[in-house]
Parts: structure tokens; sequence; C-alpha cells
């Protein structure tokens, strides 16, 4: 049973977070409101702590939710890229590339679907706001998990990626090498006289340093390709903005000409129409006023037809 109510609160938590984020806040207090009812108080309380989504984190959501395979695309990047950090092989540079470029194509297609999100939402895509997003995107998919318990479809604030020297961390013989052969050391030597202990030879040692300072500059590498090129991606999207922005401006130029054109219209269609309206009244009592005429001209014919009836029937000589 109480398995049945986790997943139920999770299903209802996710219900939450798709929803419109001006709806969030209404929504959440319902759902708190009904968990203390069924006395789930302990529930009812963090529901009402959960953070009311900044507009970014929401649009990341809404991705998550409504565009799971392009979503998981850049999560599978960015798994990749980790692989490849910690592979021995040949081609681990070139993997590690290869993984960088596939995560550079799936956050523009993700970028590309949040301008389409914040549209349709009635919100302003700024290049800020995309800048923002995209910035959680890559941290989404350079965490395996995301920090202070954060989960993609759940997130209440921006995410910054990790740096370069969390990144390093991930290579193998990164400020591990004290750890590594520390831990070669047997509990039962640790716990002993403290006589034995773990000798590390100079020339091992500067091999470990070597295979790392150059795992580091290939990594160094990587990351400035990787850097030049979403600059150049960054001033292509800048540019194709501030282009449709212009457009944008064009048409508002225009929409607000043709509304200045229609009121006018409207206005000569108004005083047209009243104009009619008087002359409808006007002709209506015309025609009321003809028709009296007509028919107190009809009683007098009829008058003077019962009047020349009459004297034709009288006798001759009166």
């Amino acid at each position: 049973m109480m398995r049945n109510n986790v997943s139920k609160i999770d299903d209802d938590v996710d219900a939450l977070f798709k929803l419109p984020i001006a709806e969030f806040i209404g929504a959440r207090k319902i759902l708190a409101t009904r968990l203390k009812k069924e006395g789930r108080a302990d529930e009812a309380e963090q529901i009402q702590a959960l953070a009311k989504p900044s507009i970014s984190a929401w649009t990341v959501n809404q991705l998550h939710w409504n565009y799971r395979d392009e979503f998981e695309e850049l999560i599978a990047a960015g798994e990749r890229f980790r692989k490849a950090q910690t592979s021995r092989s040949a081609g681990k540079v070139a993997d590690m590339r290869d993984a960088l470029d596939a995560r550079r194509e799936a956050l523009s297609q993700l970028s590309d679907l949040a301008t389409t999100l914040l549209h349709d939402a009635g919100h302003n895509p700024t290049l800020d706001m995309i800048r923002r997003i995209t910035t959680t995107l890559e941290a989404v998919s350079a965490y395996e998990l995301l920090p202070d318990g954060l989960s993609p479809g759940r997130l209440t604030k921006d995410v910054d990626p990790p740096g370069f020297e969390t990144l390093a961390s991930f290579i193998p013989g990164a400020g591990t090498s004290k750890r590594t052969e520390t831990s070669r050391v047997s509990p039962l030597k640790k716990a002993g006289s403290g006589a034995t202990k773990t000798r590390v030879t100079p020339v091992g040692e500067g091999k470990r340093v070597e295979e790392t300072r150059q795992t580091k500059i290939a990594a160094a590498k990587v990351s400035l390709q990787d850097a030049k090129k979403a600059l150049a991606d960054a001033r292509s999207k800048a540019e194709r903005l501030a282009a449709t922005q212009e457009k944008a401006d064009v048409a508002v130029k225009e929409a607000e000409k043709q509304r200045r054109e229609a009121e006018v219209r409207f206005k000569k269609a108004v005083g047209a129409s009243e104009a009619a309206t008087r002359r409808a009244r006007t002709v209506m009592l015309e025609v009321e006023e003809a028709t009296k005429k007509v028919e107190d001209a009809k009683r007098v014919v009829e008058k003077a037809t019962r009047e020349l009836e009459s004297l034709f029937r009288q006798p001759p000589g009166k």
C-alpha cells in the first residue's frame, strides 16, 4: 500500500510540473490540501515546499516531458562523452569529439524547440532566456546525476554545467593516483605498526603525471574546438534571431497600420450606417403619413360615391 502511495505521489508531482507555469501555484495548493485531507500531512508539506519553476527551468521541464526523444539524444551524447573521458582507447579524443558534436546538434535542436514552446506559451524567447535554457541543458547532459537532488522534468531553477576542473576529475589519473595507490593497501596492513608502506617508484609516478598532462591537453583542445564551434553557432543563431526580430517589427508596424486603416473604415461604416438608419426612419414616417392620407382620401371617395348614388336614386323633379 505504501508503495502505491509513493507511486501515486510521484505521478502527481510529475503532473504538477507538466502544467503551464501560471497554473503551478494553484495546482500545488490543491494537491497539498487533498493530501492533508487524506491524512498525509508530511507529503502535503513536501508538496507545499516545492518551488515554482523559473520560466527557463519550466521550459527545460517541458522539453523533457514533450520532446523525450530529442531530450534523450542529449543525455545519450553526454553519457558517450563521459565514457570517452574514462576510456583508455587510442581513439579516445576522436570519441570525445564525436560525442561533443552530437551534443551540440542535440542542443541546437532543443534550443529551437524551446523557442517554439516559449512562443506558444506567450513568453518572450529572448537571447538571454535561450542562453539560460541551453546552459541548463548542457548541465543535464554533463552530470550523471544532477546536484541538489534535482531531476529532469522537475527543475525549479537554472543549473550550471560543471567547470573544466570537474570534467578533468573524470579523466583517468587526473588527481586520483594517490587514492589509487592507497586503495591497494589491505586493511590489515593499514591497521599494523606502520612499518609496511606503499612505495611508488619515481618512474611510475612520472609516467602517470605525463599521461594526466597529455589527457588534459587533449581534453582542453577538444573543449577549445567545442567552444569555437559553439561561439560560431551562437553568433549565427543571434544573427538569425535578429533578422527574425526585424521581420517581426516590420510585421507589427504593418499590422498597426492595417489596424488604423480598419478603424477609419469602421468609423466611416458606422457613420454611413447611422445615416442610413436615420434615412430609413424618415422614409418610414413619410410612408406612414402617405398611408394615412390614402386612407383619408379613400374615406372621402367612399362618402362622395354614396352621395352620388343617393342622388341617382331620387325621382326626377325632386
